[in-house]
């Protein structure tokens, strides 16, 4: 290799620490950055110059050192593992907040729950049985019938309001798919076009792949990678995006909670039928489903439809048995209008009169129509029990999705901390990298230097001697 070689392979070196501690800066100034992974520097070594037939044959020294590439250092399996984990726990996370809303509605046990109302309710039949034909047990009667459905009417009324929100944020997340996806075909766009001219576009794949993660956490998104840099992403099977190309996804079906047992399923804009999504917004659907589908929300509804109904059935059966003080009197106590029994379930009498409490047969003074209705909230068979049949259920199921939630927490936290051992910045080996590339930027521009020395005293001085 000539002197003039020499130099071009000290510059090389110049030119490749430079790089290199252009890099390490780069990822100590991302260190805290949220979704960036760290990058270095490929390098390689360059041959000899090949010698032709005239050569010396003597063994030359090799050319230097050639800067490949800048290398992102993440992985493609521990990406997979991370939207993988972060679907399953997006679904948890809807259907635990689910459950948690119905029983805040249920409010048991409480001073305010529908147990609570049933036991005053009881009592009053029972204070008005032990002193029939007095009107203050009958009014504290009717105030207790009253305030008992109204918070049944009330806790139905709040299942339809969180059948409402519940689809609303799933809205809300169906706009944040199409909005991720139009972000990930314009990188796909930018990257392949970088990639193409010879540049960098790490930082562009780093932002890219935070929305695909995004995907996969509401709609289960997964990812194929393809050769020109662009990535793939499927949501149930189909292109969500593919290259610089993006479909669309909508919400169909019920907009109103007015009727809990209609269908919601997510579908392509450009194409009818139900798209088999996952993640946050299966998790949704799951709970906006119909009761016969295991729809959450529904379910409970229906459930208080039947207690509502049951009750009412029950207490009517006995007090129709009876004769109220008042001959006009409507012979039911209670009555359900409407689709829903639940929210429609209002106490008939509105006076003491118009109560049945006693056999006419027996006397003004018989309080045994009141008493047998005290009864009913005695056994195994009672609407107290039925209704702690509901609650325990929703407990259950409540209990069971938290702990769903928190499993698939820990196994997303965990997919997160093994990505983040190999892709996030480590300052100490940064430091370690960046005084490594100082001092190797430095012994470059000595060697530099030394030849520059050498090429003075062969250009300058040599053929002088003796002047």
């Amino acid at each position: 290799m000539s002197t003039f070689g020499a130099l071009n392979t000290a510059y090389r070196g110049l030119t490749a620490a430079q790089q290199g501690m252009n890099v390490a800066g780069q990822n100590i100034a991302n260190a805290a950055t949220e979704g960036y992974t760290r990058q270095r520097v490929v390098q390689s070594s360059l041959a000899a110059p090949a010698q032709g037939l005239n050569g010396s044959g003597r063994p030359l020294a090799g050319q230097g050192v050639s800067v490949d590439a800048i290398a992102r250092l993440g992985s493609g399996l521990l990406d997979s593992g991370v939207r993988s984990a972060g679907a399953q726990a997006g679904f948890a996370s809807a259907r635990s907040s689910a459950l948690q809303g119905i029983e805040g509605i249920l409010n048991e046990p409480g001073d305010n729950g529908i147990s609570a109302a049933l036991q005053q309710f009881w009592a009053g039949w029972q204070g008005v049985a032990n002193q029939p034909g007095e009107t203050a047990p009958s009014g504290q009667l009717l105030s207790a019938a009253n305030s008992l459905a109204a918070k049944i009417s009330t806790a139905y009324s709040s299942l339809e309001t969180q059948w409402q929100n519940t689809r609303s944020q799933a809205e809300d997340a169906v706009s944040s798919v199409n909005s991720a996806a139009t972000q990930v075909a314009a990188y796909n766009k930018s990257i392949r076009s970088t990639l193409a001219a010879g540049g960098s576009a790490n930082e562009l794949i780093d932002a890219r792949a935070k929305l695909t993660e995004s995907i996969a956490r509401l709609a289960g998104g997964t990812v194929r990678e393809q050769a020109d840099g662009t990535v793939d992403v499927h949501v149930g099977g189909n292109a969500l995006v593919m290259g610089d190309s993006v479909r669309t996804l909508k919400l169909s079906g019920s907009q109103s909670g007015d009727s809990l047992g209609s269908s919601v399923q997510l579908e392509w804009t450009d194409r009818p039928g139900a798209v088999p999504a996952g993640g946050q917004i299966a998790g949704a659907l799951s709970a906006l489903a119909p009761a016969d589908k295991g729809g959450l929300i529904a379910a409970a509804a229906a459930s208080h439809d039947t207690f509502a109904t049951d009750l009412a059935k029950a207490v009517n059966a006995v007090h129709e048995t009876g004769q109220a003080p008042n001959p006009n009197s409507d012979k039911a106590f209670f009555e359900t209008l409407g689709s829903s029994a639940a929210k429609s379930l209002r106490v008939i009498p509105q006076t003491a009169g118009d109560i049945a409490v006693g056999d006419p047969a027996s006397g003004p003074k018989d309080g045994s129509i009141a008493d047998r209705i005290a009864q009913l909230g005695v056994g195994t068979k009672s609407p107290d029990a039925a209704w702690q049949g509901v609650v325990t259920q929703i407990g259950v199921e409540s209990r069971g999705a938290q702990q769903h939630e928190s499993l698939s927490s820990a196994a997303e936290i965990s997919a997160l901390s093994g990505r983040a051992s190999q892709a996030s910045v480590s300052l100490d080996e940064e430091n370690l990298s960046l005084l490594t590339n100082q001092h190797a930027y430095q012994a470059a521009a000595r060697v530099m230097s030394a030849i520059d020395e050498a090429l003075d005293v062969l250009i300058n001085r040599t053929g002088i001697v003796g002047r």
